[in-house]
């Protein structure tokens, strides 16, 4: 008995040994779960604390001030000037300078909506201190004429609406500030012909509702749209509305004659050239007055050229004609000094014909060839005389009287 006791004993001590050990291995187990979940806690906190305070601040820093229907003439200028999304759509804003002076210390501004007011014209610069504005809508108002620079400053803007107004044309030219453009709508106008957008970021386009002149002129915004990865939104009611045949079309698919095709090229080259001109002046206003200063430039520095070649020419004629008339008698002055050295049998004619002696060369006595000859070392002036022979006054008389 003792045996089987002692053999029970050890049993149980080692069932509770090995309890033990499993237990130990369990909470060894827990404990490095605990520290992993601790530890991934402890690294993701930061994170999540950010994540936290990044949405609080949004929260806290998006202000709205909505002025919708208060019959407001003018933008208000007591507004907070930390509103960040403006409503003053339902009024009677025209958008003159005195509301652009006061909507440009909203600077903070992210949305403006001016939909249903007197808005006539969109000037220079309307916008131009708006630098965090992303949304941008005036619709239904009367807008018929928006300058070059109406858009200058908004590089943030994504969206801009300007449907429902009374626009009849656009350059393609004053979307070139809008660099992050994602929506363009302008349905609801009188367009008739677009030219293609320098929109590069430019996902959809809205165009409905205008007359639209489906003739060749169309064709580089028809390539456009179906090349690009721009959407035309309500394509199926974007249709033609002249040639009476095109009716049933819209922009998109209308078919074009092979004349059209024809004039594709040079319309390209338009647009490729009206580009380069935008990045380059920014603006076409600007374009044009630097295109009219070269003009001016040109034409003056011609007129300048033309002036001095008339009076170059006059002064050369002139001089000719003072040649012409001087040079006989300056001919006749260098003749007149054309001396030269008198060889020997010359001097003796001339001695002969001064003395008046007929004799011959022979009778005169015999002297040395290098006395007899005269030479001339400085040209003096000559005196014709009425018996045709030249007065030498180098000749001495006195010599030729004792000789005589």
């Amino acid at each position: 008995m003792q045996s089987y006791d002692i053999l029970f004993f050890f049993n149980g001590v080692e069932e509770r040994a090995d309890s033990s050990h499993t237990s130990l291995r369990e909470k060894k187990k827990v404990k490095v779960c605990d520290m992993k979940t601790t530890s991934i806690t402890i690294l993701f906190w930061p994170l999540f604390i950010l994540l936290l305070s990044d949405k609080s601040q949004t929260s806290k820093t998006e202000v709205k001030c909505n002025f919708t229907a208060k019959n407001y003439a003018l933008i208000p200028a007591n507004i907070n000037k930390d509103v960040t999304i403006l409503d003053l759509s339902y009024n009677k804003i025209t958008l003159n300078v005195t509301d652009t002076t006061v909507l440009q210390t909203y600077f903070l501004l992210t949305e403006l909506y001016l939909i249903e007011n007197n808005v006539i014209i969109l000037h220079n610069n309307s916008f131009g201190k708006l630098s965090n504005l992303e949304i941008l809508n005036i619709c239904r108002n009367s807008i018929h004429i928006i300058q070059q620079g109406a858009f200058m400053g908004l590089n943030k803007l994504k969206q801009l609406y300007l449907c429902q107004n009374k626009i009849l044309q656009l350059n393609p030219d004053i979307f070139v500030p809008l660099k992050n453009l994602i929506l363009l709508s302008l349905q609801g106008n009188l367009i008739s012909y677009f030219d293609v957008p320098l929109l590069s970021h430019l996902e959809f386009i809205t165009l409905y509702e205008n007359p639209w002149n489906c003739s060749c002129s169309l064709l580089s915004l028809q390539n456009w749209l179906n090349t690009s990865n721009v959407t035309l939104e309500n394509e199926n009611i974007t249709m033609c509305n002249y040639p009476d045949i095109l009716k049933h079309y819209n922009i998109k698919t209308v078919p074009y004659k092979a004349e059209c095709y024809s004039k594709f090229p040079s319309l390209i080259t338009i647009d490729l050239y009206n580009h380069f001109q935008s990045i380059s002046n920014s603006t076409l206003h600007s374009s044009f007055n630097n295109i009219t200063r070269n003009s001016e430039h040109e034409s003056l520095g011609k007129s300048w050229a033309l002036l001095v070649g008339v009076v170059v020419t006059v002064l050369m004629t002139s001089l000719l004609i003072f040649i012409a008339i001087k040079c006989p008698v300056w001919y006749n002055i260098l003749l007149s000094y054309n001396h030269h050295r008198l060889e020997e049998h010359e001097a003796e004619t001339y001695e002969n014909g001064f003395t008046g002696n007929p004799s011959s060369p022979s009778q005169i006595p015999d002297t040395n060839p290098e006395e007899t000859t005269v030479i001339f070392e400085q040209p003096h002036s000559f005196v014709i005389d009425d018996d045709g022979f030249i007065e030498d006054k180098y000749i001495d008389t006195q010599e030729l009287h004792e000789e005589n």
